[in-house]
């Protein structure tokens, strides 16, 4: 990464981290812990990206630290968000790969199916398409794939926005003091809650 700082690209991220959720979500748990990989590589790029972006040093190993912290490892919500965003992935890919595997073993969608079987039986029923085996089958890579990209553009925004904000008042206590920046943030804060 060049160490002189310029705009970070959020589109960019967001758009390599929402096709390695497409491309995963595809294949539902067999590439669950490769594309889980990959996404939190390029969810880490975009926060150093920014963090760079906002005056950090690139090369300072406390500053990719800090760029780690912005996707967890720290109290309360922060952590939240983190464990939410694989839990989220790991239930997706857990419902497409049981909904195929229902399918291979019964043959036929019956009341008895996945949650996900039965959304897609009344999604069709709606728009009058007949629903067989080989439709829901051709369907659950495609929900998969949907289902993936979706997930990992929502956490990739919150991501960025909690690496912006972080970076933007590490910048302003470099520029201005960390006392003073305090002091406005909870000046700002009481006239908010007032």
């Amino acid at each position: 990464m060049p160490q002189k700082p310029f705009a970070a690209s959020k589109l960019l991220h967001k758009a390599l981290a929402t096709a390695s959720g497409a491309a995963g979500g595809a294949f539902g748990l067999v590439t669950l812990p490769v594309e889980l990989t990959i996404s939190k590589v390029i969810m880490l790029r975009s926060i150093a990206d920014i963090a760079r972006s906002e005056g950090e040093d690139p090369s300072d190993l406390g500053a990719l630290m800090r760029a780690g912290l912005c996707i967890g490892g720290r109290s309360g919500s922060d952590d939240a968000s983190e464990s939410g965003y694989f839990a989220v992935r790991s239930l997706l890919a857990k419902t497409v790969t049981e909904a195929a595997r229902f399918i291979a073993e019964r043959g036929v969608i019956k009341d008895g199916g996945s949650v996900l079987l039965r959304f897609i039986t009344q999604i069709a029923s709606r728009f009058g398409v007949v629903v067989t085996q080989k439709v829901v089958a051709q369907a659950l890579p495609v929900i998969g794939a949907l289902g993936g990209a979706a997930v990992n553009y929502t956490f990739m925004e919150h991501f960025q926005d909690v690496a912006r904000g972080h970076f933007t008042v590490r910048r302003l206590e470099r520029t201005y003091g960390k006392e003073f920046v305090r002091s406005e943030y909870e000046r700002i804060n009481r006239e908010i809650r007032a």
